[in-house]
């Protein structure tokens, strides 16, 4: 079945006249079924962990649409609520969690071998998913970066600059290593476990690695997915690994090379041209187009779909958004995309 799905194929290296294509957040707000399930369930993390209707959302996308690869619906920060840590949504104003200010908050925290039990609903979606997506569509699993996941555990939210975990870094470097440790050896169960319920492919998100610079991104962008590629390849012969250290500009050069990543998912900050000539020569990109292009559509939209098709043509593309599809984004101009891209 493997040789049959247009995902693998871009994953093992070859080329295709039309890439196969999935939207990060494709399951989402832009949607009114969406919206319907997640009032069904009550509140977004009571949907995270309804089984059932997590696998609904998660198939939504594909009925409508016919997308590549199906991801998984969950939350990065799941993880860090397995290891103990309180985590509630704000309406409007997104995640809260209880904070990382010290070492004996870091030791309060439960091991990486005791997170299966919170996480039984979320292996329960991917058995779901795993018998219900359509044979032609990969099933891909995913989990937070430790960096990324280690900046809402230190500051309780999101932060323009993360510089709360910066402020760690440098001023309590072995609480921030202690933590950065704990959840990549954490994250390699959680993922092996999706693998094991039937996940096809692994997606890592460092969706703040960009503010990472220098030595502190080879640090704690590169060596802990380097670690989690290693040990799921391990455990998992062939299993593809997409990693996405979104903003990493020229971080991108090499960055398959030095993580053992399969693909590498890039924002929409580099332009497709440069990657190509830079990113590209090491397998297979996904990306990468704006997603403020999904709500204003027209013909920039076709436009920019057939340049970013066209720039990475020479070698295995997976065609994606540079970040996830947004709330306001228009249901309708998926479908524009789909044409231009399929023809």
């Amino acid at each position: 079945m493997a040789e049959t799905k247009k995902l693998l194929k871009s994953l093992a290296g070859e080329v295709q006249e039309v890439p196969p294509v999935w939207l990060m957040r494709q399951a989402g707000r832009y949607l009114p079924e969406y919206r319907a399930t997640r009032a069904e369930a009550g509140d977004f993390l009571s949907l995270c962990y309804n089984s059932d209707l997590a696998a609904e959302v998660t198939l939504q996308p594909i009925r409508r649409y016919g997308f590549d690869a199906a991801i998984l619906f969950a939350d990065i920060l799941l993880l860090p609520q397995a290891l103990g840590a309180d985590l509630w949504f704000e309406t409007g104003e997104g995640p809260r969690m209880s904070t990382i200010g010290g070492a004996n908050d870091l030791k309060a925290l439960k091991g990486k071998d005791d997170i299966h039990e919170h996480m039984a609903p979320v292996y329960e979606t991917v058995r779901i998913l795993s018998r219900e997506l359509p044979s032609e569509t990969t099933l891909i699993g995913f989990a937070g970066a430790p960096w990324t996941v280690a900046t809402y555990m230190i500051a309780g939210r999101g932060t323009k600059d993360q510089a709360p975990a910066h402020a760690m870094r440098t001023g309590d470097t072995a609480t921030f290593e202690g933590l950065i440790d704990l959840l990549t050896d954490a994250t390699i169960e959680y993922l092996s476990q999706q693998v094991e319920a039937g996940a096809e492919v692994i997606k890592i998100f460092d969706s703040w690695a960009g503010s990472l610079k220098g030595e502190a991104f080879d640090k704690y962008a590169v060596e802990p997915a380097k670690k989690i590629i290693a040990e799921l390849k391990a455990r998992h012969p062939g299993l593809p690994c997409i990693a996405f250290p979104r903003e990493a500009g020229d971080k991108y050069i090499g960055f398959a090379n030095a993580t053992g990543a399969d693909c590498v998912a890039l924002d929409n900050s580099v332009d497709a041209t440069w990657a190509a000539q830079n990113v590209q020569v090491d397998g297979c990109v996904q990306g990468n187009m704006a997603p403020n292009l999904m709500v204003t559509g027209g013909q920039e939209l076709i436009d920019e779909t057939k340049r970013i098709k066209e720039a990475f043509s020479k070698g295995p593309h997976i065609f994606n958004l540079g970040h996830g599809i947004t709330p306001d984004a228009d249901p309708e101009n998926v479908h524009v995309m789909l044409e231009a891209l399929r023809g």
